[in-house]
């Protein structure tokens, strides 16, 4: 537990001046953790980055993650119509690959590696653009999250006793998920009274129960990802904490929900 702190105080100092500064920075960034994160689901499936196949993914992963207003710089620049025709051209290449290397790559890791893309690149993309649209927003789905996290440890903890889904995460309970919805709406009334940004009450209650639950289920998603690959932690880049993907899977899932119902 001393440990998982220390790395979070330290994460944190270094994470939240970029994500106040915004802008280019804070989109370098996430660009990097987003291949961080793609890197440590090729390694599940034992597909290292380095590989034909895993250099392909990263471009993919980063036309998906780089903002709007960079890709279209680039689109434009190959004179295509949108990043669709460059997905649509990277799937091409790793198609073509499978009969160059004569099955020696399945259609399986192909699909893995193009789902992968989606999974990581798309969540991370929608986060840059929050920021974009405003900090607030930033900190808003930040404190669902996290507070949705903590909330869900702390009353499972002490009141859970039935199983939420032990075949895919033993620990987790049915009161613990219903405790960080409750705790996340609770620090999502306080800051809107502390700083009004959502347009009603309702809209925010509604949108922060919405975003606890898809963010809880983002959670199990790669829980269940690490169990199917026998895994214990995607990574270890953060001492105490694991990997990337597993301090970002939350957020991989809520971020785009948010802007998908126009709450950004």
């Amino acid at each position: 537990m001393k440990q998982r702190i220390i790395t979070g105080v330290v994460a944190a100092a270094l994470f939240i001046p970029f994500v106040v500064y915004g802008g280019a920075p804070f989109a370098i960034l996430i660009s990097i953790l987003a291949v961080i994160g793609f890197n440590e689901l090729l390694k599940m499936r034992g597909i290292t980055i380095f590989s034909v196949p895993g250099i392909i993914g990263v471009v993919a992963l980063v036309m998906l993650v780089i903002p709007n207003d960079w890709s279209s710089e680039v689109v434009s620049f190959f004179n295509y119509e949108s990043n669709l025709m460059i997905i649509y051209a990277i799937s091409t290449l790793l198609l073509i690959y499978i009969v160059l290397v004569k099955n020696k790559m399945t259609f399986d890791e192909v699909g893995f590696i193009l789902l992968g893309t989606f999974y990581v690149g798309l969540g991370f993309h929608y986060f840059i653009e929050t920021r974009f649209v405003g900090l607030e927003f930033v900190i808003f789905i930040l404190l669902v999250v996290w507070t949705t996290d903590s909330g869900a440890y702390f009353v499972g903890r002490k009141y859970g006793k039935n199983k939420l889904w032990p075949e895919i995460s033993p620990k987790k309970t049915i009161e613990g998920f219903v405790g960080g919805i409750v705790i996340a709406v609770i620090f999502a009334v306080i800051m809107q009274l502390i700083y009004p940004f959502a347009s009603s009450w309702t809209q925010l209650i509604v949108v922060t129960m919405v975003a606890s639950i898809i963010g809880q289920m983002g959670d199990l998603v790669e829980s269940a990802i690490k169990r199917h690959y026998g895994v214990k932690d995607s990574g270890n880049i953060l001492p105490g904490h694991g990997g990337i993907l597993d301090r970002f899977d939350s957020l991989l899932f809520a971020v785009p929900l948010l802007h998908f119902v126009h709450f950004f």
